[in-house]
């Protein structure tokens, strides 16, 4: 059975992030894609917002804790973002992928991508 997902895409926010000296400096882009596993057919049926999972929530909760970190890595960005997704009533599992656009020379951009669920953060 295919599993129903909702899919917040290029989500572009400024973060300090990196462990060299000149990217503690200020604020550089940070390009982040999520995927929310949930079981959708409820709101399917209901047409009801308070049946499904609101991005519009979900979204303002991740560009406010990214634009308010710190983080040296972006796995440790890619975690908070995670644990920040799994504590939305609904979602089972969450897909998170970081680029830093212009990180490394001659590459668009340099990324992870992580998959948890809420028993990883226990």
């Amino acid at each position: 059975m295919r599993e129903d997902c909702i899919e917040i895409r290029d989500l572009l926010v400024r973060a300090v992030i990196g462990v060299n000296d000149w990217e503690r400096t200020g604020p550089q882009d940070v390009l982040i894609n999520v995927t929310l596993f949930a079981d959708l057919r409820p709101a399917g049926v209901s047409d009801d917002i308070q049946d499904t999972i609101n991005y519009r929530t979900v979204t303002k909760r991740i560009i406010d804790h990214v634009e308010g970190s710190q983080r040296f890595t972006v796995e440790a960005l890619a975690a908070d973002i995670a644990r920040i997704c799994l504590q939305e009533p609904g979602v089972q599992r969450a897909r998170v992928r970081i680029e830093k656009p212009g990180a490394v020379r001659f590459a668009r951009s340099v990324g992870v991508e992580i998959e948890r669920q809420a028993e990883d953060f226990d």
